[in-house]
């Protein structure tokens, strides 16, 4: 038996001997081939499915120099259901889907969701579940045949040991983004501007990152408006700068009688004289709209008012997105107070439809030692700048309104290596 033939049966029982049919990274259809290419060209890394150990090994069997590679898994960059998946269900393949086409409200560059990825995979890391694809990252050897196989062109290949990713492929702009889909990127650069390790950046309306760079910190994630990077290491409902807050301590009870009046949306209620019917102006209705944007949740609907569970919300804002009385604000995640109240009305008005809300006496302003509030439209706004949560506008408040926000001595410590990790670039962010 010659050499050549011996290197090549002995690479060949290396390789992972599934035959990817020319769809995978070596550009070969067999294993067999595959070999014969390795043994000609004396390049011990063609297949990309061969971990590091293997192409030690092979690179002995031709007598040459290894080369390092790098343990890869395949990853979908998409986390949504925009790509008009419920429509196009019925087709066989997601070439036919994107031959049909998207229609307006519908995500062109997301996953389509039929699967053609996972019918070449070899494998078996890769499944379809209701629409989604699920990828076994200890099976996938990131052979890059579904890579290949995708017509949306939105599988990537991650170091195995990555644990920060950007599910999300669109290049849409940022109107057209929050329209279509709850988890996708709208390039608004927080991630890219305050990485410490330069490692992402935005590349036509979306944040990539490049591995090379990323240490896996959590500034990202942090500072992701959205919240739709994924991160492996660390907590988002612990470590975050913003949470949502609710202006309403939900005296006036308003959704009751909104459902006796059919109204189930708070978009509807602009057209309705609230005060007639005895209810505040400027008060939560208690219908739900941010309920149902809310991808962690974080707020509910508890006696008529919509209220944050600060310990799931991430601070994404969808909900401040989704309430049309803005009556949810984002503010800082750490032990300072709020007034929850937004009404405008004057002092009896107030008094007559809310037995709980801020009458605006101003006693707060005056008392406050920091000068940290200030009345606005005679209701009380708290600079989280000045505030030392001293505790002294809550004593004097005759309705026991201004509430605290409380954070656990572990999360400050977390929040405490973000500030690390954000002085590298010179810079502290809190």
């Amino acid at each position: 038996m010659s050499t050549k033939l011996k290197n090549e049966m002995q690479i060949l029982a290396l390789l992972p001997g599934v035959d990817c049919c020319g769809v995978g990274g070596c550009g070969f259809e067999f294993c067999e081939a595959c070999a014969v290419g390795i043994a000609e060209s004396g390049n011990p890394a063609v297949c990309p499915a061969c971990s590091s150990e293997t192409v030690d090994a092979i690179a002995k069997i031709l007598g040459v120099e290894s080369v390092d590679v790098e343990d890869k898994t395949a990853f979908i960059k998409c986390a949504g259901d925009a790509a008009g998946r419920e429509r196009l269900a019925l087709l066989k393949t997601c070439e036919d889907a994107k031959e049909a086409g998207f229609v307006h409200g519908e995500c062109q560059w997301g996953c389509i969701g039929l699967g053609s990825c996972t019918k070449v995979c070899e494998f078996d890391a890769m499944k379809l579940e209701d629409g989604h694809v699920v990828i076994d990252k200890e099976k996938c050897t990131g052979c890059m045949a579904c890579m290949h196989a995708c017509p949306q062109k939105i599988i990537e290949m991650v170091p195995k040991d990555a644990t920060v990713f950007i599910p999300c492929s669109s290049n849409a702009y940022e109107s057209m983004t929050f329209e279509t889909c709850g988890h996708g990127c709208i390039g608004c650069g927080e991630c890219e501007k305050d990485c410490p390790q330069d490692a992402v950046r935005i590349i036509e309306n979306c944040a990539v990152i490049d591995y090379d760079k990323c240490v896996g910190c959590v500034a990202c994630s942090v500072k992701c408006k959205k919240k739709i990077i994924v991160d492996e290491l660390h907590d988002l409902t612990k470590v975050k700068e913003e949470v949502a807050f609710v202006k309403c301590v939900g005296g006036s009870k308003a959704h009751e009688k909104l459902q006796t009046l059919g109204i189930e949306d708070c978009g509807l209620v602009a057209d309705i004289h609230m005060s007639a019917l005895g209810l505040c102006e400027y008060g939560c209705t208690g219908l739900g709209n941010c309920t149902k944007v809310c991808r962690f949740d974080a707020i509910e609907i508890s006696e008529g008012v919509a209220k944050v569970d600060i310990d799931k919300c991430v601070g994404c804002g969808d909900c401040m997105r989704a309430c049309p009385r803005d009556m949810i604000v984002m503010g800082h995640y750490r032990g300072v107070k709020r007034v929850p109240c937004n009404t405008r009305d004057e002092r009896e008005e107030r008094m007559r439809v809310c037995k709980v809300g801020c009458i605006g006496c101003g006693d707060c302003a005056e008392k406050c030692p920091n000068k940290a509030i200030e009345m606005v439209a005679g209701n009380p706004v708290i600079d989280d700048d000045k505030c030392e949560n001293c505790g002294i506008c809550s004593y004097v408040c005759s309705r026991n309104l201004i509430a605290e926000r409380i954070v656990p001595e572990h999360n400050y410590l977390q929040m405490d290596a973000l500030r690390i990790d954000m002085a590298k670039k010179g810079e502290r962010k809190w």
